[in-house]
């Protein structure tokens, strides 16, 4: 009799202890590395939100660790190497190259660390790669320019960073779209550095100079461009932009004064499926190393672009956020999440 006692005892104890680790869930818990290097850009801070909200709601992360400065590959590297040490079981990495990381990310691999590069692709055949397919976007935005303009004009191409894989695949998709308009000219190409405050001098500069500007392709960096020309009160030119908040609320508003433009999807919300497919893989599950998501292309002059813009423009959200806030069938936070930005 006394026997049993204990041993309902026993194993009372061995169910609290379970449900304290997470009930439901799995037992064992991770630590989860974060590699960017890029700040100041909302779009990144919205990508790490994105990795602590769904760490949070994956019930089974016990802390996130952010290696957050601007930086090229050598820092990169040596963050992701404080990573490893700091007993990371994955790392979420937004690659500064596509092989220079390869060594270290070999490195982790050989730890059981599992690495995943969100927003742009690592060649390193241990890494998962989950991304945004870069170069059509780069591809369907300029081709929607070339179109609006009638195949004839000059445009700007305001890229990111040089050198980065983003901005390489990018710029392939919209070379490889000008290769059907050749009446279509580049009068510009400058590198933006994916930061506000250069791409907006830049288009300054631009309009002041007194070149024809018929359209502006940008990599993201798009509410600079209809400020710009509203400042100095010129017409409007056609703009390529993301899919921002604070972007598409100016193809909508602004629509009545002139402006055309398009959004091209870019979800910022890759942190955290990429998040998700670690910790899948963490537990054994099958998942594919190369997961490419397809952009749309929202514009405001059709009455189905129009729409698609109205349902998804949020007033509360951040201006430089993507509204596209979920990847599913992977992330399983809610918007709010994202925006409380909060996680273990």
């Amino acid at each position: 009799m006394q026997k049993r006692v204990l041993l309902a005892a026993l194993l009372a104890a061995t169910a609290l202890a379970g449900f304290g680790r997470h009930a439901g869930a799995a037992d064992k818990t991770y630590i989860v590395g974060v590699s960017n290097t890029l700040i100041g850009n909302g779009w990144r801070e919205e990508m790490i939100c994105s990795i602590k909200a769904q760490a949070k709601a994956s019930g089974i992360v016990s802390k996130v660790i952010l290696a957050n400065r601007n930086g090229g590959p050598p820092e990169q590297i040596a963050d992701l190497r404080n990573l490893i040490s700091a007993g990371a079981n994955a790392i979420i990495v937004n690659p500064s190259s596509r092989d220079a990381l390869n060594p270290v990310i070999k490195q982790a691999a050989a730890k059981g660390i599992v690495v995943v590069a969100v927003d742009q692709a690592v060649s390193a055949p241990e890494a998962y790669v989950l991304s945004n397919d870069q170069v059509a976007y780069g591809q369907r935005g300029a081709t929607w320019l070339f179109e609006h303009l009638h195949g004839k004009g000059n445009v700007v191409e305001m890229r990111g960073i040089d050198g980065v894989p983003a901005d390489s695949d990018r710029h392939e998709g919209f070379m490889a779209a000008l290769k059907a308009y050749p009446d279509i000219k580049v009068v510009a190409m400058p590198f933006t550095g994916w930061a506000l405050n250069t791409a907006s001098k830049q288009i300054r500069d631009l309009i002041a100079s007194g070149k024809q500007i018929d359209g502006v392709w940008t990599s993201g960096i798009d509410m600079v461009v209809p400020e710009a020309y509203q400042t100095a009160q010129k017409p409007f030119v056609a703009t390529v932009g993301a899919d921002n908040n604070g972007f598409i609320g100016q193809l909508i508003d602004w629509k009545a004064k002139g402006l055309a433009g398009v959004a091209v999807t870019n979800p910022a919300a890759v942190g955290g499926a990429g998040l998700a497919v670690a910790l899948d893989v963490l537990q054994h599950k099958d998942r594919p190393h190369l997961i490419k998501l397809t952009p749309e292309v929202w514009d405001n002059t059709t009455d189905a672009g129009m729409a698609k813009l109205t349902s998804v423009h949020e007033q509360k959200l951040d201006p430089f956020y993507s509204v596209a806030t979920q990847v599913k069938p992977y992330t399983t936070y809610s918007t709010a999440d994202v925006v409380a930005c909060a996680g273990p």
